[in-house]
């Protein structure tokens, strides 16, 4: 199975961002700790980062895989367009926050996008990426 991880707005600055939310790890661990754990379970993965909503929906519609891992950070609230090409790429998707957004300012609470997911994991850190990988072995197909 081909995996493509799509990581959001301001995920690039992982470990200086808001450390006490986010943590002090960067968005290369993020992508070594999750690379490391698709060898381990037979996946190959495809890991992105974009602080542009046009540039991930066109990775959704041209990237080769059979599964996308997304955290869409704050456009997870918004972006009816994101949402869209989730839903259209007709591929099992699992949407991933590393925060508990429910925890966090009410704004935060409506996520759109979560809606195009098969799956939504949000407050487990890095560790929900982990989860996301573990969950998308167990489909059939």
């Amino acid at each position: 199975m081909r995996v493509l991880l799509l990581n959001g707005p301001n995920l690039g600055s992982l470990g200086r961002r808001e450390p006490e939310v986010y943590g002090s790890r960067t968005l290369a661990d993020l992508e070594a700790i999750v690379t490391k754990r698709a060898r381990e379970l037979g996946l190959e993965v495809s890991c992105r980062q974009s602080n542009h909503e046009g540039q991930l929906i066109d990775w959704i519609e041209t990237e080769s895989s059979d599964a996308i891992i997304i955290n869409p950070g704050a456009l997870s609230h918004s972006s009816l367009a994101l949402a869209d090409a989730l839903r259209g790429s007709g591929k099992p998707v699992v949407e991933v926050h590393i925060s508990n957004v429910f925890a966090r300012e009410p704004e935060r609470h409506r996520m759109v996008t979560a809606a195009a997911a098969k799956a939504l994991i949000s407050g487990l850190g890095f560790d929900g990426y982990i989860a996301a990988l573990n969950y998308l072995v167990t489909l059939p197909g």
